[in-house]
């Protein structure tokens, strides 16, 4: 099953008198959504109680849940603390989306730093091993970690890299970020073709059964020769990509992805416009 949802909350759901997260998942029911994203990109802060309380709202309004890890993973960084600190990150994300009732954690792996990449990329391989070990031991094993695509060059995770990640392990999921694809190449991404050649790529490396399951984030964004600036809006239409480009491809494919807004200030409503769009292929 195909879904659509946000990451956050859109500013039209404060707007609207809600307070917490825990009154997302009706909120996002009522709009016709059926997924949402946790963000604990800046901290995992969330209680085990509030987690509990969200969870039992995603599960009466058939929300399926994911979690962003912390923004300042870094599994190339070879100094053994900070290393500890990185899988900490992602052993409390997948704790937390476990209670959620969720089963994915989109994962930033890292930065080269002044290392070279052959030596940061296998940095990363050997981290997202350990990751899963320790997964594993806090019988967390059903998590998938979703190492995700970066939008600016100084981030390890361009599409390669990433879907070579996750031959790692059968329980990766990429996450493809087609805004910061669009970034970090400058803007390649203008019709259908050539998110075709994207999704190509996804299934001579991972097959077609992995690809179609794939975890999508969705926006549109503003970029420079460094890459990724800010995320947009679908309103703002002097940027891209555009969904209407990719919603042909994911029919006509058979792919059943969770596809998450990341639309600055209007997440929701972006989702929802996307639904609308692959609705009406």
């Amino acid at each position: 099953m195909i879904r659509f949802g946000p990451a956050g909350n859109s500013e039209s759901f404060y707007a609207q008198g809600y307070k917490s997260t825990w009154q997302a998942p009706g909120w996002l029911k009522e709009m016709g959504l059926s997924a949402y994203e946790y963000s604990f990109g800046r901290g995992v802060s969330l209680s085990d109680e509030m987690a509990e309380k969200i969870a039992g709202e995603a599960r009466a309004q058939d929300i399926a849940m994911s979690a962003h890890a912390p923004y300042f993973i870094n599994l190339a960084n070879p100094d053994p603390e900070k290393r500890e600190n990185s899988y900490r990150y992602i052993t409390e994300s997948a704790r937390l989306v476990n209670i959620l009732g969720g089963d994915r954690v989109v994962v930033h792996v890292g930065a080269v730093m002044k290392l070279d990449w052959e030596t940061a990329l296998q940095n990363c391989r050997d981290g997202i091993r350990e990751a899963y070990r320790r997964l594993d031991d806090l019988g967390l094993s059903h998590i998938h970690l979703c190492p995700e695509t970066m939008g600016k060059k100084s981030q390890i995770g361009n599409l390669d890299q990433t879907l070579d990640f996750c031959l790692l392990d059968e329980r990766l999921y990429s996450c493809i970020d087609f805004a910061h694809l669009h970034a970090i190449t400058q803007g390649s991404l203008k019709g259908t073709e050539d998110f075709a050649r994207v999704l190509d790529r996804m299934e001579e490396i991972l097959g077609i059964d992995r690809a179609r399951q794939t975890h999508i984030h969705f926006s549109t964004i503003e970029y420079t020769a460094a890459g990724e600036k800010r995320h947009r809006t679908f309103a703002e239409a002097d940027y891209g990509p555009r969904f209407e480009n990719l919603a042909p491809l994911l029919k006509a494919r058979g792919y059943q992805p969770r596809i998450i807004c990341e639309s600055k200030g209007t997440m929701a409503e972006d989702a929802l416009a996307m639904q609308k769009i692959y609705q009406s292929v």
